[in-house]
């Protein structure tokens, strides 16, 4: 089995997927689903005793069990350990597999001298013995530098089986996201080590501790962890606080091998880990790699300083496409490279036909010098500067000319009625706007929502137009815009572009918003505590103004350019998903 495992290699590289939904995937995101489940099924083999072949000549596990519990009578007799408690022969729901020739099912109790809880200790800022608590236990080793003192007065009265020895095994036993890891202590430190109270020490006794570690670590453990409420889980309490049992670890059924077998399988386990670790950094140096080559190709795009430069820029990707726009990242970056193309001139040609921005500039400002007399809107106040705000600003088109995005639009913050949810304004038939239903908008347009006011919250709140741009002004998902296709209410983690000029076509100013969302993200929103866009930070932004035909042809150009992206991307993860079922598909053969 062993050398099948080294034979499908390629498999598990390429079964992959995201450790979390960020709005532009990068390499550092990237979990490799299919190393992950490797590691596991190594451990699964391993302990079912199919991993390796069984040698003849090894003596049975029975009699490693009986020399075992000759040693613990020994050692009860002396007083050296507590005598168990007596526990009901193992029965057949309990033996989740069968056991390979020369093995046999035991109780955790039956290879230990010692299961039990730490205690809680009483912390020093000095002092001879330093407590092991779950932050010292990770998947990867122990780090002691997270140990404490304890104060040494507390454990005068500790019985000298509560410090730990090495080989002992340590469990963490609480908490969610923590309960379940596990390590077997290997240091050598110059204090005395002992246990706190979230974590279980297991003592084995002629049992290799890392052939335990790789039955507790294994899948089929671990899912009895997770596992809360059901009849087979080894954990109590609820989702906010789950405990593993102490006498569950006891009464804990485990396949017991020959010793001389558990040695050749830990032995065995270690080396493919270590094949797993090699193949993981190899990918990984690979993928960013990639990663760097197409930013740099793509760079060069945007970079180019005239046509010539860009006809170069562009041949040499067009020559390696097939080879660089391969994963969902790169596509998503091909996407980021257009919209900054677009932004800067350099994705449609001009035509000199086109009326001048400058021209359209007069117009917007006389368009908004009447809608402040008309009392639509109020008069601009001085706009704000800060740090990054220049950051923006590029090289543009002659025909085009720098503005605000505050020269353009009314732009307000919109409102909640207070408190949430109460019957009196909530409930009703006017639409309102969350910032979920914005962040969830798989195009462009806004077309659904899940929440309603009544005619008595729209005094707490604002009312916008149909085709009104809206952009998320606060927490992780601030900077992202979206246009609302129905009239609507909406709250205050959104502001609204009001009465937008006829001079910006809404789709180019939607546009341009996605463009800078990483900008607005990164540097105007930074300060402290949560990050937030106000409407003083958006009306500042410096904001290119096209020729009017010439939006309307980026918009055109991006939004096929993008159909292209999106085939492309659904191409990418459908070979994703027949990795990922390969992969599957070999477990379950196992």
């Amino acid at each position: 089995m062993a050398d099948k495992i080294l034979n499908s290699f390629d498999v598990w590289i390429g079964a992959q997927g995201w450790k979390s939904k960020l709005r532009l995937r990068s390499v550092d995101n990237i979990n490799l689903e299919g190393i992950s489940r490797l590691r596991e099924l190594i451990l699964e083999l391993a302990v079912r005793g199919k991993l390796l072949k069984q040698h003849q000549n090894d003596e049975p596990a029975s009699l490693l069990l009986k020399r075992i519990a000759s040693k613990k009578n020994v050692l009860i007799n002396e007083g050296k350990i507590s005598r168990p408690k007596s526990l009901p022969e193992i029965g057949v729901e309990e033996k989740s597999f069968e056991v390979a020739n020369g093995w046999i099912w035991c109780r955790m109790q039956d290879i230990s001298t010692y299961i039990q809880r730490g205690k809680g200790p009483i912390y020093s800022d000095n002092g001879s013995v330093q407590v092991i608590s779950q932050k010292c236990i990770q998947w990867s080793g122990f780090d002691i530098s997270k140990a404490r003192f304890v104060d040494d007065s507390s454990i005068v009265n500790y019985q000298e089986e509560r410090f730990l020895v090495n080989s002992d095994l340590l469990w963490n036993s609480t908490g969610t996201g923590t309960v379940g890891r596990i390590n077997v202590l290997n240091e050598k430190s110059e204090y005395r080590l002992v246990a706190d109270s979230h974590v279980t020490v297991i003592r084995p006794l002629e049992v290799n501790s890392r052939f335990l570690w790789c039955y507790l670590a294994s899948p089929g453990i671990q899912s009895k962890i997770t596992q809360l409420g059901k009849s087979d889980s080894i954990v109590s309490g609820t989702t906010n606080q789950v405990e593993l049992n102490t006498t569950s670890v006891i009464r804990l059924a485990v396949p017991l091998p020959p010793f001389a077998e558990q040695h050749r399988i830990v032995a065995k386990v270690d080396e493919l880990m270590a094949l797993c670790d090699e193949l993981e950094q190899q990918e990984t140096n690979h993928l960013k790699s990639h990663q760097l080559l197409v930013e740099t190709l793509l760079g060069t795009l945007t970079k180019a300083n005239d046509a010539a430069e860009f006809q170069t820029a562009w041949a040499t990707l067009d020559r390696h496409f097939d080879d660089l726009l391969i994963t969902e990242d790169s596509i998503d970056q091909l996407k980021q490279t257009i919209l900054q193309l677009a932004v800067i001139g350099k994705l449609v040609p001009q035509d000199p036909k086109d009326e001048p921005a400058s021209v359209l500039l007069e117009k917007i400002k006389k368009e908004k010098k009447r809608l402040v007399e008309e009392g639509k809107i109020k008069k601009q106040k001085t706009l704000i500067q800060f740090q990054g705000l220049d950051e923006i600003k590029h090289a543009i088109p002659k025909a085009w000319v720098w503005i605000r995005l505050g020269d353009i639009a009314d732009i307000v913050r919109g409102g909640s009625p207070r408190p949430a949810g109460d019957p009196r304004f909530y409930d009703g038939n006017i639409p309102f706007l969350k910032v979920a239903d914005v962040t969830r908008v798989a195009g462009k347009f806004v077309k659904d929502y899940d929440f309603t006011i009544k005619q008595a919250g729209l005094k707490k709140t604002r009312f916008i137009n149909k085709r009104t741009v809206l952009l998320t002004n606060s927490g992780a998902t601030l900077g992202i815009p979206a246009i609302c296709e129905f009239e609507t209410t909406f709250n205050d983690g959104i502001a609204a572009f009001c009465e937008l000029t006829e001079g910006v076509f809404d789709e180019y100013l939607h546009l341009y918003l996605e463009a800078i969302s990483s900008w607005f993200l990164n540097i105007a929103s930074r300060g402290q505590g949560q990050p937030n866009l106000n409407t003083d930070i958006i009306k500042a932004t410096w904001f290119p103004l096209p020729p009017y035909t010439e939006q309307v042809r980026v918009v055109k150009k991006v939004d096929d350019l993008f159909v292209l992206c999106d085939s492309l991307k659904e191409r990418i993860a459908e070979s994703q998903k027949v990795a990922n079922q390969m992969a599957d598909s070999i477990l379950e053969q196992v």
